[in-house]
């Protein structure tokens, strides 16, 4: 009883909040496509930047390439307003512009022609926040290792890259192609950023080293704004060319000798991955696991890595079955997000399960293929314990913010559900591969993921990931016997609702069709306890 009175405060509490919750203009500048965003399409940035560890400042600029869609004289970029914008200059003139929170105007003094491509230069400088709970709170991380030296790095999903750099922050609009990344910092540290080491260079002043490098990165693919990182500290490289991929790992100096044999992971893990979900996203732009002082991200071909080289998520098991620690999460599940959020991503943060549902749904998929199908059930279905079913998982649109953190376990266990729907690995898998071949280096909403499925699996599914995604609540299947025969109905949110479900009686295995209404089927059963309803395969609650 107590524990259903604190259930239910929490759900009247919850409740509560998103009554009173209200969307701001500054939640719209954020996360809206109004004209001044969609009447442009960034085709490049070239970031070149100094970071000062002691200050904990940034000075530089970032040089932004773009082509014209719709006739305008404005465009709105954007840079968090504790950071100063020093000047903004379109051919060797600087513009006038107007800063509302985050979001900053820029007027042209003339307007610029549809499909014309057309560069500016945008200087700034600052403080960037520091993140007191990296990387669930964003911001710089400032620290040192154990010989001393400064390591710093940083994690901006959510709250936005415009925290550190001026860019078009929108998960709509990623450079068509990639960055070029220019960080400069003191000698004795080197820069980690995305794609590949183009060089470093000692800088000088008046003829003399002035204690600085710079380290220059390129991406050559299209690459999400919050995925563009540094990472500042004593590295080592280890490199080898893994069956044509270069696999690329930096860690802190005395961490080498761990690092090597720990990161053997990434072998077999590329194996199942790229048999499951096609090529490694970013050959082009290489491998790379980047050690940093907090836990994880997913940081395009520079994934953040800290879970410490031991198994698990810090040594624990999320799912509760012992089988999460017999690989690293921080590992598999940020690498799966090259497929999952990097190469495919969500046009708009509501709908950021299609990151986390489907690369939550990776770890297992990793399992199935190191340690058996069995287990793989066994592993998903203990992630069960993580989800609330308290909120939605897709959240507001416009307004740069997520649905419910249920978005990862539940969303995994909604991908198995529709797998187990399907009901032929074969063509599951299949399936499968053709998504993430088919949304490749793509920006998709969950309406083109819903008429994906509906397509290939040659079924409407659409009530059944509504159901799933925008309501709290998961289908309860109810059944009842009346004169020896099975009754069933589904207890849905979701109007038109049906689904196949599987039911053992007696050890025999039956498919049913339930649906809202109840049903009078031609199976003959004489005990509920004779029904056994198949919750691995199916996320369901049963009644």
């Amino acid at each position: 009883m107590k524990k259903i009175l604190i259930l239910s405060f929490i759900i009247s509490s919850l409740q509560l909040l998103s009554a009173q919750e209200t969307t701001t203009r500054k939640d719209t500048l954020q996360g809206g496509l109004r004209a001044e965003r969609t009447c442009f399409d960034v085709l490049h940035y070239d970031l070149n930047i100094k970071i000062n560890p002691e200050e904990k400042s940034i000075v530089g600029h970032n040089t932004i390439s773009f082509k014209v869609v719709n006739t305008t004289a404005k465009i709105q970029l954007d840079l968090f307003e504790n950071m100063q914008v020093d000047s903004i200059v379109f051919n060797a003139e600087k513009l006038n512009y107007k800063r509302e929170f985050n979001a900053i105007f820029i007027d042209f003094p003339t307007e610029l022609t549809p499909q014309s491509e057309q560069s500016l230069k945008f200087y700034y400088s600052g403080k960037p926040i520091v993140a007191k709970n990296a990387p669930w709170d964003g911001g710089f991380t400032y620290s040192k290792d154990r010989n001393g030296k400064p390591w710093i790095a940083v994690s901006c999903q959510g709250i936005g890259a415009s925290l550190w750099y001026p860019c078009k922050d929108s998960q709509s609009d990623e450079p068509d192609f990639g960055a070029t990344i220019k960080v400069t910092v003191p000698n004795g540290l080197m820069n980690v950023s995305n794609g590949r080491l183009i060089g470093s260079v000692p800088l000088f002043e008046n003829g003399i080293k002035n204690g600085y490098t710079r380290w220059d990165w390129e991406v050559k693919n299209p690459i999400n704004t919050y995925s563009i990182t540094v990472n500042i500290g004593d590295y080592v490289n280890i490199h080898e060319n893994y069956k044509g991929l270069d696999l690329d790992y930096y860690v802190l100096r005395d961490n080498e000798t761990a690092a090597r044999m720990h990161f053997e992971q990434v072998k077999p893990m590329m194996d199942c991955f790229q048999s499951k979900f096609g090529s490694y996203p970013f050959s082009d732009d290489g491998y790379k696991l980047v050690e940093t002082p907090y836990l994880g991200m997913e940081h395009q071909s520079a994934v953040a890595y800290g879970n410490r080289y031991i198994n698990g998520y810090l040594g624990t098991d999320r799912s509760g079955t012992e089988i999460g620690l017999l690989f690293d999460y921080i590992i598999i599940h940020e690498s799966g997000h090259e497929w999952f959020g990097n190469s495919i991503t969500s046009k708009d943060s509501a709908d950021m399960w299609i990151h986390e549902g489907f690369t939550t749904y990776a770890e297992s998929v990793y399992v199935e293929c190191q340690f058996g199908y069995e287990n793989g059930q066994k592993y998903i279905n203990g992630c069960k314990r993580n989800i609330d079913n308290l909120s939605p998982v897709i959240g507001p649109y416009g307004v740069n913010k997520e649905g419910a953190t249920d978005m990862y376990e539940k969303g995994a266990l909604l991908i198995n559900t529709v797998r187990h729907i399907v009901n032929n690995d074969a063509k599951w898998w299949k399936i499968l591969l053709k998504y993430s071949e088919t949304f490749r280096h793509k920006i998709i909403d969950a309406k083109a993921v819903v008429n994906f499925f509906n397509a290939e699996t040659g079924m409407n599914l659409t009530a059944v990931f509504n159901q799933y995604l925008r309501h709290a609540a998961i289908p309860k299947l109810e059944f009842k016997i009346k004169k020896g025969k099975l009754q069933f109905r589904w207890n849905v949110t979701e109007s038109k609702f049906s689904m196949p479900i599987d039911i053992k009686i007696k050890g025999k295995k039956s498919r049913i069709y339930p649906v809202a209404a109840w049903e009078t089927s031609k199976i003959k059963v004489n005990s509920v306890k004779d029904i056994e309803v198949l919750t691995n395969d199916f996320y369901i609650n049963v009644d």
